[in-house]
């Protein structure tokens, strides 16, 4: 069942020893899981013939699942079930808010584990001495690279880089919406650091534990079964979020054709740990050039981070594009336009960030594009599995517009969804032909004001990407690839090609899986020796026309200056490049 409002009865008790979840219980909920995925993933048919990942050949996790000896080791196996996808989008999670932590961060740069945060309120430096830039050596003895590798099928990223990184954050934060045995660790761990003379530096952390632990679900009355339910109520949204029964959500007001069309839009990975990630201020803030001039980011509440700043005697604009979900869409598509109408008048060129962008919703995305292309350009259109719930959906959407007087413009859509799913549902699997899912024409034209007039930047551009640049930033590379409008400069893009949809994914254990319902579909067939040509964004990612590596220890050390270097020359090239 697709979340929504309705309250779910959960055991979250770390005290209080219930019964686990009988084997027949535990077979039904995988069964439950494998089905949602049988009818709902978009990626099968890719993921089998590239990866040689077939989700319908459950009996080998069928035994595991049978070779379970508590709740916790079921919840691993259904974990491990969608990790086995390699998705970016697609991951099963836990009814826990417990999270262990040792307050510091590392993330991967050069191929060593690097420290790149601490929280100096929980580890002052007077106690902790250790700073940014030490390597992380070992956990309790255990080699952390060694540690790192097991901890990999806990944040599957499409690509093993982005994986490797997302699993660096899981060595220093445990969370158990993730993590089953996420408690499995002491009260105070031995942490060994390498300063960067090669001289180690050991120090006692103690492991900072939040949240309530789930240890069991609890007992259930099922048919042909007796026992009793011990629960505590909790409800969800759609993303997957908890709220208590004291405080529920407020009710969604948003008319009916408009969430069904934002639920098709979705392409948004959830909130990760590394640094930066979604975040208004570039990671390389630091380093700007000293002649930058801030125009937006003043306030948090500002949806840009922007300003501008002079190289090789020239005016070069840059602003960050952290997500595509913005919380007003309205005042955000208003901001950035007014960003490009002051470019357009006051620079010569323009620096795109969109590294670290987690995505969202494919609407916004366009339009925001739109301000970039001053002629007519391809957006990226998606091949969408069709299910008689997604006809059932639309097809109400579609007599809700109406009935609301709707803009024409809705309807249309709605119409030419509705026309192509209920097509391809007839089919064995079906899926969609490539279709766009904000408009009826993938081929767009550029942004115009009231009198027809382009108001486009027309100037040469550069789009910074990196592996954390995700699903609405997959997307949105893509895109300024496809049509030519600039090179990327960074490193190969995450690779969650699709839009995503959460669900319950089982009727005893609780957990919720998040599902890849498509397939983001390019302009031509992409090349690459790791995988067969295939227009696909999903595993394969964007890969950029510049390479530069952001994650290099030079890189943290001097707050990615070398990074701003390669990107200015970059820009001031293109500028030069077009006279």
């Amino acid at each position: 069942m697709r979340l929504g409002g309705r309250l779910l009865l959960l055991a979250l008790v770390a005290t209080v020893s219930y019964a686990q979840l009988t084997m027949d219980q535990k077979v039904s909920d995988f069964q439950a899981l494998a089905g949602l995925y049988a009818k709902r993933y978009g990626p099968y048919e890719w993921k089998r013939d590239a990866l040689g990942i077939d989700l319908f050949n459950i009996a080998p996790w069928l035994t595991q699942v049978q070779a379970t000896k508590n709740d916790l080791d079921f919840y691993d196996v259904m974990s491990q079930y969608v990790a086995s996808l390699n998705d970016a989008h697609d991951v099963y999670q836990l009814p826990s808010t417990f999270r262990a932590n040792l307050n510091f961060t590392v993330d991967i740069y050069d191929g060593k584990l690097l420290v790149d945060s601490i929280n100096r309120s929980r580890l002052p430096a007077s106690e902790f001495g250790f700073v940014t830039g030490y390597e992380l050596v070992s956990i309790d003895g255990q080699d952390s690279q060694k540690q790192l590798d097991g901890l990999l099928r806990y944040e599957i990223a499409a690509n093993p880089r982005s994986t490797r990184r997302l699993a660096a954050q899981l060595l220093t934060s445990r969370p158990q919406v993730l993590m089953p045995h996420a408690a499995d660790v002491p009260e105070i761990s031995l942490v060994v650091f390498r300063r960067p003379d090669g001289n180690p530096e050991t120090y006692r952390i103690p492991w900072a534990k939040s949240g309530l632990l789930l240890t069991n679900v609890g007992r259930y009355t099922t048919p042909g079964l007796t026992g009793t339910a011990s629960v505590s109520g909790l409800s969800r949204n759609p993303h997957g979020h908890r709220h208590p029964p004291s405080a529920p959500p407020v009710p969604d007001e948003t008319p009916d054709y408009l969430q069904v069309l934002n639920r098709l839009q979705n392409c948004r990975l959830p909130d990760k740990a590394v640094n930066g990630f979604g975040a208004q201020v570039p990671v390389f803030v630091a380093s700007l050039p000293s002649s930058f001039v801030l125009r937006q980011g003043r306030s948090v509440m500002d949806p840009f981070y922007s300003g501008v700043f002079s190289a090789g005697g020239h005016a070069i604009g840059f602003i960050r594009i952290p997500s595509y979900a913005p919380t007003n869409t309205t005042a955000a598509l208003t901001a950035f336009r007014n960003e490009i109408a002051f470019f357009q008048a006051n620079t010569e060129g323009l620096v795109v960030d969109e590294m670290r962008n987690p995505g969202g919703s494919v609407g916004y995305l366009n339009s925001i594009v739109s301000y970039l292309m001053p002629t007519e350009w391809r957006s990226i259109p998606f091949e969408l599995r069709a299910t008689s719930e997604w006809v059932e959906s639309i097809s109400r959407a579609l007599v809700s517009a109406v009935a609301l007087r709707a803009p024409q413009s809705s309807i249309d859509l709605l119409q030419m969804i509705k026309d192509e799913v209920t097509a391809a549902n007839s089919a064995v699997r079906g899926r969609t032909k490539a279709i766009p899912l904000d408009d009826v024409t993938i081929d767009r034209g550029p942004a115009m004001d009231a009198k027809g007039n382009v108001i486009a930047y027309t100037k040469p551009l550069i789009v910074l990407v990196d592996e954390m640049s995700a699903s609405g930033g997959d997307a949105f590379a893509a895109t300024i690839q496809d049509n030519a409008r600039g090179p990327l400069l960074g490193w190969r893009t995450m690779g969650a090609g699709g839009t995503v949809e959460a669900w319950e994914a089982g009727t005893y254990s609780l957990g919720t899986a998040t599902v890849t319902e498509s397939l983001m579909n390019r302009k031509t067939a992409i090349v690459t020796a790791e995988y067969p040509a295939a227009p696909y964004v999903e595993n394969i990612g964007v890969r950029p026309e510049i390479v530069v590596d952001y994650m290099t220890a030079d890189n943290l050390n001097r707050k990615g200056k070398p990074f701003v270097d390669a990107f200015v020359g970059a820009i001031l090239a293109q500028i030069q490049a077009r006279k």
